[in-house]
């Protein structure tokens, strides 16, 4: 049987006409974009051209756009910024962010340079905003709100201009974790109330090692990494160069057939979800399924059993990739940090789906054939 791929939240398969723009700067065009002569000229030029194309389809200022190597490196350029350049000393995020978000405000916790507030959480999974509104009120100091536009596990999605209008009304700068929405959904940063916002090229069928740090240009931070003058002195090493000519293609490409093939993916989630109930008694799905969420991502949680325990394990022996998400304690995999602070149900055990435009409905059958038997 062939592999069933469906995890394609955590990454996505090369487009062939990414990996076809990529190869000349990985085979004759290797000239290093900081050179003076005309060979490394031109690869400046690919990647000037690169920015331009990201900053015009996010509605951007090309000025305002840096690439990294991923969205954990952009996650964390920003906060820390935030910190020691902005003069933010107290954090409000939340205890479903992503762990490039939770790990650093955590380290900056730890090491007494902020104090850290958590949004409540409804039961749906969505934020608090009156909860919100209360922290940013009650903060005697400048805060720095970083939250998650969409969630990788759950797929809720933020509403991020309420969110930021509320950041501009207590004078807080506003960091958005955005990689599982940019590629995914169309933007216009010059109408989003937002300071920071991040990308990563592979979880839209782009390369992978390779992101995006949106900075709003009325923002001024000094590098998060020293050493050189790349990027407008904004990120010192070697541009990732073919990495950032993919990048730019695949946002490209995922922006043209937005409108088909996110409609295309959504009408995969809701037919699984549909043939889960019809099939499985006692499935239950993570946050707002149908409401605010990615048009990708589907978090079932299942009645737990000694079967289904091992439900990750068995759909790896039936070559179908998944991923986890239980908020159980098993060996090395401690569960998931979003599951438990939304859903700390002990006797259920969650597996998220996620879609491409390669997916199948025949595949979603197969996959819901096993899954009678594992549960």
């Amino acid at each position: 049987m062939d592999r069933i791929y469906l995890d394609n939240a955590a990454t996505t398969s090369l487009d062939p006409q990414v990996l076809e723009a990529m190869m000349p700067y990985l085979t004759t065009h290797f000239g290093n974009p900081s050179s003076i002569y005309s060979y490394g000229r031109e690869s400046r030029l690919a990647i000037e051209n690169a920015r331009k194309q990201v900053a015009k389809i996010l509605n951007a200022h090309p000025a305002e756009i840096f690439f990294t190597s991923g969205g954990t490196e952009s996650s964390n350029a920003a906060i820390t910024a935030s910190v020691k350049d902005l003069g933010c000393k107290h954090i409000i995020s939340s205890k479903i962010e992503h762990h490039a978000t939770l790990h650093t405000v955590e380290h900056l916790y730890h090491s007494g340079q902020v104090a850290l507030s958590y949004v409540k959480l409804l039961p749906n999974g969505h934020m608090d905003m009156e909860d919100m509104e209360r922290l940013l009120a009650e903060s005697d100091e400048k805060c720095l709100v970083t939250l998650m536009h969409a969630n990788n596990e759950i797929g809720n999605i933020l509403d991020i201009h309420a969110v930021g209008e509320l950041c501009k009304l207590y004078n807080a700068i506003f960091h958005s974790d955005t990689v599982q929405t940019v590629g995914h959904f169309p933007f216009d940063l010059r109408n989003t109330p937002v300071h920071f916002i991040t990308g990563a090229g592979h979880k839209f069928h782009g390369p992978k090692g390779v992101g995006l740090l949106y900075v709003n240009e009325n923002v001024k931070i000094k590098p998060f990494i020293q050493g050189g003058s790349q990027e407008r002195n904004m990120r010192a090493g070697t541009e990732n160069l073919y990495g950032i000519v993919g990048f730019a293609k695949a946002l490209q490409i995922a922006t043209e057939n937005y409108e088909q093939e996110s409609s295309y993916i959504k009408s995969l989630k809701v037919y699984m979800m549909e043939q889960l109930k019809k099939h499985i008694k006692g499935v239950a799905f993570n946050g707002d399924t149908l409401g605010r969420s990615l048009y990708a991502v589907l978090s079932a949680s299942f009645p737990k059993t000694e079967k289904s325990e091992m439900i990750l394990f068995n759909l790896d022996i039936n070559n179908i990739c998944a991923s986890g998400g239980s908020a159980c304690t098993s060996g090395a995999d401690a569960g998931s940090h979003v599951i438990q602070a939304i859903n700390n149900n002990p006797n259920q055990v969650t597996v998220r789906f996620s879609f491409s435009k390669h997916n199948t409905k025949e595949e979603i059958d197969m996959v819901v054939e096993k899954l009678k038997g594992m549960i």
